[in-house]
C-alpha cells in the first residue's frame, strides 16, 4: 500500500530517543534525557505576553503564505544588519519552522540526480531531506583532523557536474563547532570557481555562540559576491526558545524564495499567525532575555565541559556555539559490556539508556560513529547527575 518513498523512511533519530525517554519517565524510570536539541528554559516572558495577546486580539487566521509583512521586514532588517547585505521583504519568506525551511529550499532547487554535499558529522535529516526532493546526498567526512569542519581541499575534491548544493550549518549541530572567518573565505574561494553551486546556510544558532560579538562568522560577511545564490536559514525555535511555535524563514535570491513560498502556498499553507507576532517581538525586543539566556548557557557550556573531559579516555573539544558537546568515546567501542560487544555508538548509547537510564545521541547517525552528541541545555543538577552516572557506565566496559 506504501509509496517506495514512505517505505525508505526513518524516523528522526533525536526525536525518537527523545520519545523513548518520555516512555522510560511515563514508567516512573529516572531517566536523564541529553538528547533532545531546545533548551530546557521557557520562551521569554515577554514573548509570549505578545503571542497570547495576539490570541485574545483575533490574530489567528491565516498569514500571507510568505508570513506577515511586518514579520519579513524585520527578518530583512536583521539580515542586513548582520551581513551588510540589502535585502528587502520581498526577499523573505517565513514558513513552519526552520525544519520545513529547508526541506522547502531542497524540493524547489532539486532536481533528479542532483548532488547537495553535505559535510559530516551533520544534522540527522539532512540526508533523508535531499533524498525527499529525489537528490543525492554527498557525504563529505570531516573528522577530528579537520576540526569537524569542511576543508577547501575536501570541497574541492567532492565538486563534479552534478553538484547543485552546498549545505554548511555553523554553529554545527552536532559538535558546537564553529567556522572562522578565514576558513570561511578559503571555502568561499573555492565556490567562486564553480558559480553554478547554490550555498544553504543553516544558520539556525548563530546567535547561540560564545565567541563576544553575539554573532557567528558567516561565508556572507567575508564574501558578498556569493549573495545571489546563497540561501540564508534560520529561525526562532533555538535562539528564543520557542521551538513550539514553529517559525523558521529563509532570506536569498528573489527567484528561490518566490519558489519556497508557492511551494509552501500548496503544502503547509502558512505559519501559526500568533506565533509570528511572537516572533516579531523576539526580534525586535528579545535581546536583553536572550542575553540572559546565553550567559546562564555559557556557564553550563563551562560546567559539562570541564566534567566531560574528567571522564576516564573520553575527550571532548570546546563547544563554540549551540549547546551541544561531542565527546569522543571511541575507545570503548570494540569493548564489552555485560557480554554485549559495544560495535558502534548506537550499541554504547542503547546499553547506557538500559543501564543508567541516560540519553545520549550516537554519532553514528550523525555520520560519524565513535562520538555521542549530549545537549547541555538542561540545569547542572542533572548535568552533573548525568555525567556521574556515564562514569559509572563506562567503568562497567570491559
Amino acid at each position: 500500500m506504501l509509496s517506495e518513498r514512505a517505505k525508505s523512511l526513518k524516523p528522526s533519530p533525536t526525536l525518537a530517543l527523545a520519545a523513548k525517554a518520555k516512555e522510560l519517565k511515563a514508567e516512573g524510570k529516572d531517566v536523564i534525557s541529553l538528547s533532545v536539541g531546545e533548551p530546557d528554559w521557557d520562551t521569554f516572558q515577554s514573548i509570549k505576553r505578545v503571542g497570547i495577546e495576539a490570541i485574545e486580539s483575533g490574530c489567528t487566521k491565516y498569514s500571507p503564505a510568505n508570513g506577515l509583512p511586518e514579520l519579513r521586514s524585520a527578518i530583512a532588517k536583521q539580515t542586513n544588519s548582520d551581513f551588510g547585505m540589502d535585502y528587502n521583504p520581498n526577499d523573505v519568506t517565513v514558513t513552519t519552522g526552520g525544519k520545513f525551511v529547508i526541506f522547502s529550499a531542497l524540493q524547489v532547487l532539486c532536481n533528479p540526480q542532483d548532488e547537495v554535499i553535505i559535510p559530516a558529522p551533520y544534522w540527522v535529516s539532512y540526508p533523508t531531506m535531499v533524498e525527499l526532493a529525489d537528490g543525492l546526498p554527498r557525504v563529505v567526512l570531516c573528522d577530528k583532523a579537520s576540526g569537524f569542519k569542511l576543508t577547501p581541499k575536501l570541497l574541492r575534491e567532492n565538486i563534479n557536474e552534478k553538484t547543485k548544493i552546498l549545505i554548511l550549518n555553523s554553529p554545527s549541530n552536532p559538535t558546537g563547532c564553529m567556522y572562522t572567518e578565514a576558513e570561511l573565505k578559503a571555502l568561499s574561494e573555492v565556490l567562486l570557481e564553480h558559480p553554478k553551486i547554490v550555498i544553504l546556510s543553516d544558520d539556525i544558532y548563530n546567535r547561540l555562540v560564545f565567541n563576544g560579538e553575539g554573532l557567528a562568522p558567516h561565508i556572507l560577511k567575508v564574501e558578498p559576491r556569493l549573495k545571489d545564490r546563497t540561501l540564508v536559514l534560520n529561525g526562532a525555535s533555538k535562539t528564543y526558545s520557542m521551538t513550539g511555535w514553529r517559525v523558521g524563514w529563509a532570506v536569498g535570491p528573489n527567484e528561490i524564495i518566490s519558489a519556497m513560498t508557492k511551494f509552501q502556498s500548496q503544502s503547509v499553507s502558512c505559519a501559526c499567525t500568533f506565533s509570528q507576532k511572537a516572533t516579531l517581538q523576539a526580534i525586535e525586543n528579545g535581546t536583553k532575555e536572550l542575553e540572559e539566556a546565553k550567559r546562564l548557557l555559557k556557564f553550563r557550556r563551562d560546567f559539562v565541559y570541564e566534567q566531560i573531559n574528567t571522564l576516564p579516555n573520553i575527550k571532548s573539544a570546546e563547544p563554540e556555539g549551540a549547546f551541544y558537546v561531542w565527546p569522543d568515546i571511541s575507545f570503548y567501542l570494540g569493548k564489552q559490556f555485560k557480554g554485549k560487544k559495544l560495535k558502534t555508538s548506537r550499541d554504547f548509547c542503547q546499553a547506557l539508556l538500559e543501564d543508567q537510564m541516560v540519553a545520549a545521541v550516537p554519532g553514528i547517525e550523525f555520520g560519524l560513529d565513535g562520538y555521542l552528541r549530549i545537549s547541555y541545555a538542561l540545569n547542572e543538577d542533572r548535568m552533573s547527575e548525568a555525567i556521574k552516572r556515564i562514569e559509572c557506565f563506562i567503568e562497567k566496559i570491559q
